[in-house]
């Protein structure tokens, strides 16, 4: 597992005005993620699309949702595992989660939002929509660096219209110890790309990519953390591996997080292009379907998504 290190996370400043595909900004920019990538898997990311007032509500009204009983809570469903409520889970006691599919579209997230309350929340819908709406942006000038770092820019419109978002509220109990608990082990995400945001109450630890060390993540309220999931490693052929992460938890102070996760539409066949196939990389997983894959990783695990990387189980092609 590789051994802990305090050492700080790559920090990139999003918020330039300037910050315009093909600018000196936002090549100097690209070339930060590239190294940060390369050489840790993730990075901080500076963003202020969205205002200080928004970030800081997202927690209250996190707060909100998540002090609702729990018959209330458990209406959050999806035909995807793991895409609505997750909780009262013995082998992640820590942990409680709820979903909210294309956050970014306010009539969507008010429907989702009368399963809590029957009478409406204008206040919780207008925060959470307004919320995703800005991080989205950051996710596709991200996803465009990346396609433009290995020159398959010209991917990006099928990237956006074969994608989706979903938002992700997530609460960890305080385990009411001095000693660091596992709050959710060490995993990869599925996805193509998440960005993950939280309160402060420290936990998140992502894996260098290059060393195996764990480095603890120490936000601010200006910072948000991305990591590349199992899709994108796929897509770009191994070019970039998925992050390894965990939260660790002590005290009695409850962490909320927020993650916003970029999701392959289902039917889209996820296929490296021919432009990142060579001898020198050989094709290295046969094309899927993220929602049907992720939906056979989840049953055939016990403990579901929270496992290290069942994509080469399934799709790995022998070179």
């Amino acid at each position: 597992m590789g051994s802990h290190s305090p050492s700080k996370l790559p920090a990139i400043d999003f918020t330039k005005p300037e910050l315009k595909p093909g600018t000196d900004q936002w090549d100097s920019v690209k070339a930060q993620v590239q190294q940060a990538l390369q050489e840790f898997g993730c990075f901080q990311a500076s963003f202020d699309k969205i205002p200080l007032e928004i970030r800081e509500k997202i927690f209250s009204v996190s707060e909100e949702l998540f002090d609702l009983p729990l018959e209330i809570k458990t209406r959050n469903v999806s035909k995807i595992p793991y895409h609505g409520y997750i909780g009262q889970h013995p082998k992640i006691p820590l942990f409680e989660s709820m979903g909210f599919d294309d956050a970014h579209v306010l009539e969507k997230v008010e429907a989702q939002t009368l399963t809590f309350w029957p009478q409406g929340n204008t206040t919780f819908s207008e925060i959470i929509q307004s919320y995703a709406k800005g991080l989205r942006e950051l996710d596709q000038m991200i996803k465009r660096m990346i396609l433009e770092i290995f020159q398959v820019e010209k991917y990006m419109d099928e990237h956006l219209e074969s994608s989706e978002y979903l938002l992700r509220v997530i609460r960890y109990k305080g385990p009411k110890t001095s000693k660091p608990q596992v709050g959710l082990g060490a995993h990869t995400d599925f996805d193509l790309v998440t960005i993950l945001y939280q309160n402060d109450v420290n936990g998140l630890g992502v894996q260098n990519s290059s060393t195996g060390e764990w480095i603890d993540w120490i936000p601010s309220k200006d910072s948000f953390i991305v990591i590349i999931g199992e899709s994108l490693h796929a897509w770009l052929n191994g070019r970039l591996k998925a992050t390894y992460h965990r939260v660790m938890l002590s005290g009695d102070k409850p962490r909320y997080s927020v993650g916003l996760f970029t999701i392959p539409k289902a039917g889209y066949m996820i296929k490296a292009p021919d432009e990142l196939v060579d001898e020198a990389h050989p094709m290295l997983y046969k094309p899927f379907d993220y929602t049907e894959l992720y939906s056979l990783r989840f049953h055939a695990s016990n403990e579901g998504r929270y496992t290290e990387s069942g994509l080469k189980a399934y799709c790995a092609i022998q070179n």
